[in-house]
């Protein structure tokens, strides 16, 4: 078994689609696309790609670290008490555990994700 993963941008398998839960929703009505693509040390290691339709909503990350890289589209993060951040495809950021803030994602968004929680 290599212990090398590509990570396919543009998978072919069904994604688990899904929606904000009522108490995260801002405005719009965003809808989300994930295709997991590699999970480890029982759940707590997880990445893959990940799409969310135009719409605003509340992101609170607890005890999860995300890295993130946009692969297409725009979208705009205020973490609590900033100012709005804007990235773009090329774009790379971390989101560390505790981060609260609003994600309005500006133009339909495609992205790598790595979560340790």
């Amino acid at each position: 078994m290599s212990l090398l993963k590509k990570i396919d941008t543009n998978p072919q398998f069904e994604p688990k689609r899904s929606t904000p839960t009522p108490e995260r929703l801002i405005s719009g009505s965003p809808s989300f696309n994930t295709w997991a693509q590699d999970v480890a040390r029982d759940g707590m290691i997880i990445t893959g790609v990940w799409e969310a339709t135009p719409g605003e909503t509340r992101s609170i990350k607890g005890e999860t670290f995300e890295f993130c890289h946009i692969l297409d589209g725009v979208v705009e993060l205020t973490e609590e008490g900033g100012t709005p951040v804007t990235y773009r495809a090329g774009d790379s950021f971390i989101m560390k555990p505790g981060f609260k803030g609003v994600w309005r994602t500006i133009e339909t968004v495609r992205k790598i994700y790595l979560t340790v929680g």
